[in-house]
């Protein structure tokens, strides 16, 4: 395992130190955010990472059960993880290479199916499986990952996937007039996909006001205003919270997810740097406001998903890099505090929850890359420079 920083490692590793809840400026290399981000990429990379003779992929968790290989989804957030590490400051350079063989590494869930449709598919294609359906929020994600790359690297290569990623999901804008609230993004690229939904609606709209930011083409601010205004007219119930999905029979599903809060505060936070416009942050602002309001009562964070709230907390800090309120970082300090001492085996590094992601310590669960991965990021951004947050994608 990686060392960690000296004098920090025994108390960190026992779980006794508490890293305090001060302001962003304090946080550094050093950190014992820091710490818990190595420690925990450390045992995920010890017990879920296949290696060279698997061709430098994951597995879903640590039962070994079906698939020899993770999903796309979990691999990227594997991905994003290391992605995550390489921006931390002093640490961060050991981690280049390795970054970027990771995302080179996506391509190989990418297929061009008959007829030229091509997409990352939520399986490795032949000849290292069978292949899967194409998840139009697979793929948006897929081009956050290489926007943040971009932004951090310069190399015009991954500003080029980033394009085509949104190439492949803007495919999915549903475009039957007849439908309740015509518009939104269809999940799955099939003839037979009946649900538009927030998350892959409000996941795109991040990623084309990105690609606008980054080469002011007119087309991506328009579709991100499409998509940003859609998710806000058919889903939205209150400021930053937004259901589920609605079906072709107009019916919506009300469950709320932390991570549709984080995609449309993280579009509005974009649109406004990359406009100017100050309604998309007073939007914004709202949006975190209420939302924030709601995830933090009643031990709600704690019930969702870890990778739903590394997508939360990473689109708050984006917020926070332009508009700063120390209860973004609070809450996000909270909830890494708790899980560490709640949810973590101290035999292996590796945290379980229940088979919803979230929830009370279920040591009886494989330990899955996608809540590993997810704890990564959130200890990982929690030790990012605040200079550097704006760099989150």
């Amino acid at each position: 395992m990686a060392a960690l920083a000296v004098g920090a490692a025994t108390a960190v590793l026992a779980g006794t130190a508490a890293p305090p809840m001060a302001d962003a400026a304090s946080a550094s290399a050093s950190s014992p955010w820091a710490d818990r981000a190595i420690f925990t990429y450390d045992a995920m990379q010890d017990h879920l990472y296949l290696g060279a003779a698997g061709h430098q992929l994951y597995r879903l968790n640590t039962a070994g059960e079906g698939n020899p290989y993770s999903y796309l989804w979990e691999y990227r957030e594997a991905t994003q993880a290391t992605a995550d590490l390489h921006g931390v400051r002093g640490i961060g350079p050991a981690y280049a290479n390795v970054a970027r063989q990771r995302i080179a590494n996506l391509d190989l869930y990418f297929n061009v199916r008959e007829g030229g449709r091509a997409g990352y598919e939520s399986y490795v294609p032949a000849p290292l499986g069978t292949g899967g359906d194409v998840y139009y929020d697979d793929n948006a994600i897929v081009g956050l990952t290489n926007v943040r790359q971009f932004r951090i690297t310069g190399d015009a290569t991954y500003l080029d996937k980033a394009r085509q990623a949104f190439d492949i999901v803007s495919r999915g804008w549903n475009t039957d007039p007849n439908l309740t609230c015509p518009g939104g993004m269809d999940w799955i690229d099939r003839a037979d996909n009946a649900d538009r939904g927030a998350n892959i609606t409000g996941l795109t709209a991040q990623l084309a006001a990105h690609l606008y930011e980054q080469t002011s083409e007119q087309s991506y601010l328009t579709w991100s205003k499409r998509l940003y205004n859609w998710n806000n007219r058919c889903l939205k119930t209150s400021p930053g919270l937004y259901a589920n999905s609605i079906n072709d029979a107009g019916e919506i599903n009300p469950t709320l997810w932390t991570y549709n809060s984080g995609a449309m505060i993280a579009t509005a936070t974009i649109l406004y740097r990359a406009t100017d416009d100050p309604a998309y942050l007073r939007q914004a602002k709202a949006a975190a406001r209420g939302s924030l309001q709601y995830w933090t009562a009643e031990n709600r964070l704690q019930q969702q998903p870890a990778i739903f709230n590394a997508f939360y907390f990473r689109d708050l800090l984006l917020l926070d890099s332009v508009s700063h309120d120390p209860s973004y970082r609070a809450a996000i300090e909270q909830y890494a505090e708790s899980t560490w001492n709640a949810n973590r085996d101290p035999a292996t590094g590796l945290f379980h929850f229940q088979p919803s992601g979230g929830g009370d310590y279920n040591p009886s669960r494989p330990a899955a890359t996608l809540d590993n991965a997810g704890m990564v990021q959130i200890f990982t951004f929690l030790a990012w420079d605040p200079q550097d947050l704006s760099n989150i994608s």
